[in-house]
């Protein structure tokens, strides 16, 4: 089978079965005048490879048949893969840290089976808040795809699932040892990113998003946080501001499928800044009114900028650990292939 029969096969399981024939025809005569036309510029016929490369340009088959069928649709086909991956991992992670946070303010105030009901009947609303926002940012993007392909085909043609390795020239060496990142998990965290940039925004007017039901028992409690908490949300807003940016600049640029181990390793020496930061504070928690009951009130403040401090220590041994593993295995890759290379 010749690599465009070979393409129109692909394309014709994404066609709808009324007509698809006579789309077919349509559609093998347009390209192969558009083949006509680049061999005679060439003044001789493609080889295998430059029909191969040719056929490629075209783009995922799945792309070639939305053209020959009207929208009527808010996330298209040509992206509903990455939507619907994007969907189960923010449903995932939503759940989880709704339910982490509202164990946590459980446990801080009176358990209660009541409390747990509650909590049950306001997780529907965070599943169906999450999806909408999710929903909305693709059809903002299917929008656009659909509007200006020209100026989307970095998105158009890497969200097909039309594999670029169809041809046995495509094929690349890939390594066993390391799944291939896809187009779908970059998207993933861009997404995810611009959503932790708006829970984070909204923590110090709304701090029931990151305590729950513990924000009202911290409220009511004779204790406060000490302004160094306040730099260090600045400095992790910051950070991550640039992470964001960072990944938003290589998709936009096609750099998604990069080795992202030298933003790790950054992302890492960067996060210690705040952890040091906060480390270096003496106290975390503090009395809104000291002269009320200094006594009691006082020694369990202590209590928790200790506990405070022995879990902050921890963190930063665990990152500096960490740090120190990625730039010794960055290390040891590029001595292995400096001795490759010297073979």
């Amino acid at each position: 089978m010749d690599p465009l029969t070979h393409y129109l096969e692909d394309v014709k399981k994404y066609l709808p079965w009324q007509g698809q024939d006579d789309i077919l025809a349509e559609l093998r005569a347009n390209l192969e005048s558009q083949l006509e036309d680049t061999e005679a510029e060439l003044g001789r016929p493609l080889s295998t490879s430059e029909m191969e490369a040719w056929i490629k340009r075209l783009g995922p088959p799945m792309q070639m048949a939305a053209r020959y069928q009207p929208q009527r649709y808010l996330i298209g086909p040509a992206i509903f893969p990455v939507y619907w991956f994007v969907m189960r991992l923010a449903l995932l992670w939503a759940i989880a840290i709704y339910a982490i946070a509202n164990a946590v303010g459980i446990a801080m105030g009176t358990p209660s089976w009541e409390a747990v009901f509650q909590a049950l009947l306001r997780l529907p609303a965070v599943v169906i808040t999450t999806a909408g926002w999710i929903t909305l940012v693709f059809a903002v993007l299917e929008f656009a795809t659909a509007r200006y392909p020209s100026q989307c085909q970095a998105i158009l043609g890497k969200s097909g699932n039309w594999p670029a390795d169809a041809f046995p020239a495509f094929e690349k060496a890939i390594t066993p040892k390391k799944k291939r990142r896809t187009y779908a998990h970059a998207v993933a965290e861009v997404v995810f990113g611009v959503l932790f940039m708006i829970w984070l925004l909204l923590i110090p007017q709304h701090p029931y998003v990151l305590l729950g039901p513990g924000a009202g028992y911290l409220h009511a409690s004779p204790f406060t946080l000490a302004p160094i908490w306040y730099q260090f949300y600045w400095w992790v807003l910051a950070i991550n501001a640039v992470q964001l940016i960072w990944r938003c600049v290589d998709l936009a640029l096609g750099r998604w499928q990069q080795s992202r181990r030298a933003e790790q390793i950054a992302m890492k020496v960067i996060g210690l800044i705040p952890l040091v930061l906060l480390l270096s504070g003496n106290v975390w928690v503090m009395l809104k009114q000291p002269m009320v009951d200094p006594v009691r009130d006082g020694k369990t403040a202590t209590d928790i900028n200790h506990g405070i401090h022995l879990s902050l220590t921890l963190v930063c041994v665990i990152v500096v650990l960490q740090l120190a593993w990625e730039i010794g295995r960055a290390g040891l890759d590029a001595y292995r292939k400096r001795v490759a290379a010297a073979r």
